[in-house]
């Protein structure tokens, strides 16, 4: 399958020795980044040398000696039965929180053999859970690696030509294909953007195999819960993750602790939520009291919506059944839209560089599901699960803030009026910017 981060990724191997660093992939679990360096190695390098620490216990105590680089590649060399050559062959540290050391030895590949292209991906639980190794401060780069998007997910399933129409920005031809847009869509709330999902359904096209995928990669997150963070925090893990669908299914999305637990405070959850923020499976969007630049000046910390990462494992947790595929546009409106701002929030996280919050000012009832900050611009946004466009919190933001555009997304045809400008949800990321 094609993906839209692989550009980047040719980008990065593109660049000149010593702008060039090791390159880490980030993302949570099976969000297809050892399918990038192995795509990445095969279309682009003469040869491709993946080492897995987790499955090569012989590998693990490479850096645990020292840091002489030609003794790490002889001894990878052997362990895999591949030639290493600068400037030839990817090197591929996959699982790399299993090695000792394994972060800081990017270091010494930077500073003294920075030809190597090298790219290391791991668990960020296992990763952020290395207290006792040296992180590469600014030796090394990052990329993230999210589910797929709606766009990419047409494009698995060979829709290209649709894929085409969205990122010609043609309004008019986006209309016109509005009916299979919406239906794809239905398709993408219940498949989501997990590669292992996509694929089967690609494959099979059959539902129950796409939900068999879903539950066993839930199931692999809760094992990744029990095996890093600390023991006392790990049932709070559990509990806050299983939550977020209920919390999203309220009139008020606003997180609330007492929700997870009777009688809950902050204290008690809020080491939960970093680790599964920093593990890439939580999507944390605070509030902010002010649409004016900048947004982050005008931030309540203490309130936030929590997101799941991908649209079909939220839905795999609320066992939302496949029959809601076929009627009408029910599926949009599920658990009060809680899926649809699921799914804009995913698109809004392919783009790079963004600022995502949600907006409530203190002396109104009023609140904009998102308010984005992107290149010196503030952009609200405004989610309608179906095609009433009715809404109260619009004008009560355009009087406080007077903006240049307000974002409304649902599945109402595209029109631009002089501030508001209605966006198809099929069609949010290729317009939104």
């Amino acid at each position: 399958m094609k993906r839209d981060v692989f550009a980047q990724l040719v980008t990065w191997k593109n660049r000149p020795i010593g702008q060039r660093k090791p390159l880490i992939l980030e993302g949570a679990r099976q969000t297809g980044k050892t399918w990038l360096a192995r795509e990445l190695g095969r279309t682009e390098f003469a040869e491709f040398v993946e080492v897995n620490f987790e499955k090569m216990s012989e590998a693990r105590s490479l850096f645990e000696v020292n840091f002489d680089l030609h003794r790490i590649l002889l001894a990878v060399q052997a362990l895999t039965g591949k030639r290493i050559v600068a400037g030839q062959t990817l090197l591929f540290f996959d699982k790399i929180q299993f090695a000792r050391r394994g972060l800081l030895s990017l270091k010494y590949f930077f500073d003294e053999m920075p030809e190597l292209h090298i790219i290391a991906a791991g668990s960020l639980l296992g990763l952020i859970d290395h207290e006792d190794d040296s992180f590469p401060v600014g030796k090394v780069s990052f990329q993230k690696v999210h589910p797929l998007s709606f766009a990419e997910f047409l494009a698995a399933i060979g829709r290209e030509g649709l894929v085409d129409i969205l990122r010609s920005k043609d309004t008019i031809a986006i209309d016109a294909f509005a009916v299979t847009f919406t239906d794809l869509l239905r398709q993408y709330f219940y498949v989501g953007g997990m590669p292992e999902a996509v694929q089967t359904f690609a494959e099979q096209s059959d539902y129950k195999e796409v939900r068999r995928v879903q539950k066993e990669i839930l199931e692999s997150y809760k094992n990744d819960f029990s095996k890093h963070p600390p023991k006392e925090i790990v049932k709070r893990m559990i509990l806050l993750w299983e939550s977020i669908p209920g919390q999203l299914a309220k009139e008020n999305k606003k997180f609330v602790y007492s929700a997870v637990k009777s009688g809950a405070r902050a204290r008690d959850f809020e080491t939960a939520i970093q680790w599964l923020c920093d593990a890439g499976v939580i999507h944390k969007v605070t509030r902010v009291r002010s649409g004016e630049l900048p947004l982050s000046g005008f931030e309540d910390i203490d309130a936030f919506k929590l997101y799941t990462l991908d649209i079909g494992l939220h839905g795999a947790m609320t066992g939302l059944d496949a029959a809601t595929l076929v009627n009408g546009n029910e599926l949009f409106l599920q658990y009060k839209g809680a899926m649809t701002e699921q799914f804009v929030l995913q698109e809004l996280h392919t783009i790079d560089d963004v600022a995502i919050h949600y907006w409530s000012p203190d002396e109104s009832t009023a609140e904009l599901d998102f308010v984005i900050q992107y290149d010196g611009k503030v952009i609200p946004v405004e989610v309608k699960a179906e095609q009433h466009l009715k809404a109260k919190s619009i004008p009560v933001y355009i009087t406080q803030n007077n903006p240049q555009r307000v974002i409304r997304t649902s599945l109402a045809p595209y029109h631009k009026g002089n501030t508001i400008e209605d966006i198809p949800l099929y069609a949010f990321a290729a317009l939104c910017l």
